[in-house]
């Protein structure tokens, strides 16, 4: 049966609609790693999540709960640091938050980013993906039965990401920086736990070249919703089998460090496109 979020998070959208200093214009989930991002803008106004009635607490190391109404070269931004993960035991729905408040604040544009572990043989950690396209077949049941499908123009959209402008505009913005920027198609898994070496070969013969538990819903969801969306991951660490040394979240987040200059420059300079 579907569900009416906008109902069921009302309280929160109205205090975070209340505490809005803007309507912002560009969207961004900062993931694992990623977050510093947000110290490089103008901070307009901070927003803990945990002072949002019904916000559900991030428990991952990297994602601090943060909202924040930021500022670069003019254009309003609405920055997530941190989200919530399907597989710290919350709901569909929460995991779909920050996709949920940047619709209801304006928002018509988003990027969404994640850490993610390499199947592609060719990527090297610190690489950033460009996501040409996601792989929703573990999740797309769950959006239909939460979001529900009555049309046949609703049902396209499920299809309808990433967006073609914005990843033209994520290329034009590399370009500009001089960053290499790999292209692939990224899976979403539920976790809690890294693959197995079998599911990874699994994947890869599904074409997919990089893995995380993060973006797809929330890209999927954006897209539901008439937002354009693209999506970058940063490979952080090979997949299992791929490499042959025990997977870390510590990995994951030394990593994301190590590229946050990169990252930084990327994403300014796409903000100026958009």
């Amino acid at each position: 049966m579907k569900t009416d979020l906008k109902a069921k998070y009302k309280d929160l959208l109205d205090v975070l609609k209340n505490e809005a200093p803007f309507e912002p214009h560009f969207s961004i989930v900062l993931g694992s790693g990623l977050g510093n991002f947000a110290e490089s803008v103008e901070i307009i106004k901070s927003i803990n999540t945990s002072d949002l009635p019904g916000y559900p607490e991030s428990t991952v190391q990297g994602h601090s709960g943060k909202i924040y109404f930021a500022r670069y070269e003019g254009k309003n931004l609405l920055l997530f640091k941190g989200r919530i993960h399907y597989y710290e035991g919350y709901s569909l729905s929460e995991c779909l938050l920050p996709v949920l408040a940047a619709h209801h604040l304006g928002t018509k544009k988003m990027l969404l980013t994640n850490a993610a572990g390499g199947i592609n043989h060719h990527f090297m950690t610190g690489d950033l993906m460009l996501n040409s396209s996601m792989n929703s077949i573990f999740i797309k049941k769950e959006l239909a039965k939460l979001l529900g499908v009555p049309s046949i123009e609703q049902k396209n959209r499920f299809t309808d990401f990433p967006s073609h402008h914005l990843n033209m505009l994520v290329r034009e913005a590399a370009s500009a920086e001089g960053i290499l920027i790999k292209e692939g198609v990224y899976c979403y898994v539920t976790g809690p736990s890294y693959e197995t070496p079998a599911e990874i070969q699994m994947l890869a013969k599904l074409g997919n070249d990089a893995v995380g538990m993060s973006t797809v819903h929330e890209a999927v969801f954006a897209s539901y919703l008439g937002i354009d969306v693209t999506a970058i991951s940063c490979v952080t660490n090979h997949a299992a089998g791929i490499s042959h040394h025990k997977l870390s979240h510590h990995e994951v987040m030394e990593t994301a460090d190590l590229v946050q200059d990169k990252f930084e420059r990327l994403v300014k300079r796409l903000v100026t496109l958009v």
